[in-house]
C-alpha cells in the first residue's frame, strides 16, 4: 500500500465532507464520523497504523498528514454539531409533524350519576329540587324538627358543633349553637318558612356525623329528603311516591315495604324497603337472604313541625322521606366499601358509565 501525500488529505476531507452533507438524521450523521474518526477500522486509525510501519524517513511526513487529517475531520465535525444545534427544535416547542393524541377524558363521579338519577325521577314527578346552608343554628336542625334538647341526636357524639359554650358556663335561651347539619330536613324547615302549601320538594346534599370512617360509614356522606305538604295528603301518597322511585331506580318490579319505626319529626314513622331486584325476594347474598333491602326512612310529618313554621295543622297534612345516595349507589353498583368513593382511585371510578 503507498503511503498516503497531501493530495489524499484533501481527498478524505472533501469525501467527510461529502458524506456528511447527505447524512439525513443524526444517527446517519454519527455513523459517518465513526467511519472517519472511530478508534477501530476507521481513516484516521487506519493511516496511525501505517506510521509503524513505514520507513523511519517517511514516519515524520505520515505522522504530519495523519494528525492534519484528524484535527480537520474533527474541526469540521464540531461545526456541523453546532450548526444542528443551533437549528434544533427549542425546547418545548411543538412538533407538528407528530400524531395527535386523544385527551383523556373524565368522568362523572357516581355518586354524582346516583343524585343526578335521583333527582330526574321525583323532579318528573313534580318536585322541585330545593338546597340549603350546611352549616346550621340548632332551631332549624332540631329544635323546629320536634327534637326537644334531651333528644340523642342532640349528644356531642352525634353532631359536629362549631361554637359550644365554654366548660362550666351556663348557656342562654337565646344562644344558638351552630353545627355542619346531621340532615337535610333543615333545608325543608327553611322552605317552609318562606312559602305556604302546597310543597312538593327534595333537598339533596352533604351531611356531616360524627361516625367512624368504616366499610358502611363515613363522616360526611349525601342524602336526599323529600316533602310534600298540602290539603289531604295521605299515607297512601307517600306509599305511592316511594313505590314509583323505587321501580325507577331499582327494577320495575320492585315492591316496596314499610316497618314501623320513630322519628321525632314524622308520625307514624316508618322504614322503607324494597324488594330485592337480584333474587326477586326469593333471597340471595345482597339482600341477606330476606328478599328486602332498606333504602330509607319515612313518615307523615309531625303536626309539631308545622306548628314550628307557621303552618295550619289542622288543616294540612304531608309527608316527609329520606334517602342516602350512598346506599343507594352501592346497592345499584354493588359496591362492598362506602370507602371507595372518596378515595379518588381512578381504576374504581373509571368502571362507571358516564
Amino acid at each position: 500500500m503507498s503511503l498516503p501525500d497531501q493530495a489524499a488529505v484533501q481527498t478524505q476531507i472533501a469525501s467527510f465532507e461529502t458524506e456528511l452533507t447527505h447524512a439525513r438524521t443524526a444517527r446517519d450523521a454519527q455513523a459517518v464520523r465513526d467511519r472517519y474518526l472511530g478508534r477501530k477500522n476507521s481513516v484516521v486509525a487506519s493511516w496511525m497504523q501505517l506510521i509503524s510501519s513505514a520507513a523511519l524517513e517517511d514516519k515524520k511526513a505520515l505522522g504530519q498528514r495523519a494528525n492534519e487529517l484528524k484535527q480537520s475531520i474533527e474541526a469540521r465535525w464540531a461545526a456541523y454539531q453546532a450548526s444542528a444545534d443551533q437549528h434544533a427544535r427549542p425546547s418545548g416547542a411543538i412538533d407538528v409533524t407528530l400524531p395527535g393524541r386523544a385527551p383523556t377524558l373524565g368522568r362523572r363521579h357516581p355518586l354524582t350519576l346516583v343524585r343526578d338519577r335521583m333527582e330526574g325521577i321525583f323532579t318528573r314527578m313534580g318536585f322541585a329540587i330545593v338546597e340549603g346552608p350546611e352549616i346550621e343554628d340548632e332551631w332549624h336542625c332540631f329544635d323546629a324538627l320536634n327534637m326537644p334538647a334531651e333528644h340523642p341526636a342532640r349528644d356531642m357524639q352525634d353532631t359536629l358543633y362549631l361554637a359550644t359554650p365554654v366548660l362550666g358556663e351556663s348557656r342562654r335561651a337565646d344562644d344558638k349553637r351552630t353545627m355542619l347539619r346531621t340532615h337535610t330536613s333543615s333545608i325543608q324547615v327553611r322552605y317552609m318558612q318562606a312559602h305556604q302549601p302546597p310543597v312538593r320538594i327534595v333537598a339533596p346534599g352533604r351531611v356531616y356525623r360524627r361516625d367512624d370512617l368504616d366499610l358502611t360509614h363515613t363522616p360526611m356522606f349525601t342524602q336526599m329528603e323529600g316533602l310534600a305538604v298540602g290539603d289531604g295528603i295521605s299515607l297512601a301518597d307517600l306509599k305511592g311516591t316511594l313505590t314509583a322511585f323505587a321501580r325507577e331506580m331499582f327494577s320495575p318490579s320492585a315492591l316496596v315495604r314499610f316497618r314501623p319505626s320513630f322519628f321525632p319529626y314524622t308520625e307514624p314513622s316508618a322504614e322503607v324497603d324494597i324488594s330485592c331486584w337480584q333474587c326477586e325476594g326469593a333471597g340471595c347474598a345482597m339482600c341477606k337472604r330476606t328478599g328486602w333491602i332498606e333504602i330509607g326512612g319515612c313518615g307523615m310529618v309531625h303536626p309539631a313541625v308545622f306548628e314550628a313554621v307557621g303552618y295550619d295543622a289542622e288543616r294540612y297534612t304531608g309527608f316527609a322521606f329520606g334517602i342516602g345516595i350512598e346506599r343507594v349507589a352501592i346497592l345499584r353498583h354493588q359496591v362492598q366499601d362506602i370507602r371507595l368513593f372518596f378515595e379518588n382511585d381512578l381504576r374504581f371510578l373509571e368502571q362507571f358509565p358516564y
